[in-house]
């Protein structure tokens, strides 16, 4: 993590918090959208739990070590 944490400069920063913030914003959606329909029950779940945990993942890393405040 060292080298990543070297490589991340303040603006690489705020795109990877924009990045995480759009799949946390899709993610949702697609949890709210698999939740009302039956059809995409099981996928809209997995797919809007997969895009809002690398979303926040996103937002972790660019908030510790991309000097996004």
């Amino acid at each position: 993590m060292t080298l990543l944490a070297l490589m991340i400069k303040p603006h690489t920063g705020i795109r990877l918090a924009e990045v995480g913030e759009v799949l946390g914003l899709l993610g949702g959606l697609a949890m709210l959208l698999g939740g009302m329909t039956p059809f995409m029950k099981r996928a809209g779940q997995m797919l809007g739990g997969l895009g809002l945990t690398i979303g926040f993942i996103l937002l972790i890393v660019a908030t510790h070590w991309g000097h996004f405040h």
